[in-house]
């Protein structure tokens, strides 16, 4: 972060604090932490495990076959969300996953910010205070442009859930925890001694976050990349 002051960290971390606490005080709004991840199918992720005394535990990356169809990692959305259900005491936390056909790209983010307003619609909620970092695809010009569209017609017809974003300073991982998550789970779904098809890996992520696997996010015909 050579090139963000300490001030405009300092900065951006107090609104992320502050959304946290609009949070905790609004029954109706939601707080989520947003991020992509890709899931690999064949690189290992770092793992700490017993081994005999003198050996060293490798999990050794998978070579791709020629004949294998499938892309060689998936790319994934996620939305750590926690709101409180009118007949609950404490709050409900649960991880959202949509993967990607391709990369995360403008057109699938806003597809998927849809999504998420209407799961939380269908949960009595009226507003998403959504912290995220500073990916071109939540950035551009394209996902600006239909946050404040989305927003402008939450307030005109009083129907559906605002979004209220709050981005990270740059290169801060530390300040979201879905990142965790992240890690944790590649960890629970590491396949040792082969290699997992897409359609498997998918599967066996979403049994690890406890969530339906959805159908993919693909970019709109005559929608460019």
């Amino acid at each position: 972060m050579a090139h963000e002051s300490g001030s405009g960290v300092r900065a951006k971390k107090n609104a992320r604090d502050r959304l946290i606490k609009w949070a905790t005080e609004h029954p109706e709004w939601a707080l989520g932490f947003q991020d992509e991840t890709w899931w690999s199918r064949f690189a290992q992720p770092r793992l700490s495990a017993w081994s005999a005394e003198g050996e060293t535990l490798r999990l050794v990356e998978q070579p791709p076959s020629q004949a294998d169809p499938d892309p060689k990692a998936l790319a994934c959305y996620g939305l750590l969300v926690r709101w409180t259900r009118a007949e609950a005491a404490e709050p409900t936390t649960q991880v959202w996953l949509r993967f990607v056909d391709g990369r995360p790209v403008s057109s699938i983010t806003t597809q998927y910010l849809a999504w998420c307003c209407e799961k939380l619609a269908a949960e009595g909620q009226r507003a998403l205070l959504m912290v995220w970092d500073n990916a071109t695809w939540h950035t551009s010009h394209e996902v600006r442009t239909w946050l404040r569209a989305h927003n402008q017609t939450i307030k005109q017809t009083g129907q559906g859930v605002r979004i209220v974003p709050c981005r990270l300073p740059t290169r801060s991982p530390w300040l979201n925890p879905i990142e965790a998550h992240w890690v944790h789970a590649k960890r629970r779904v590491v396949e040792p001694n082969g290699t997992l098809s897409a359609q498997a890996l998918a599967d066996r992520v979403c049994e690890t976050f406890n969530c339906t696997h959805e159908p993919h996010l693909t970019v709109p015909e005559n929608v460019p990349c």
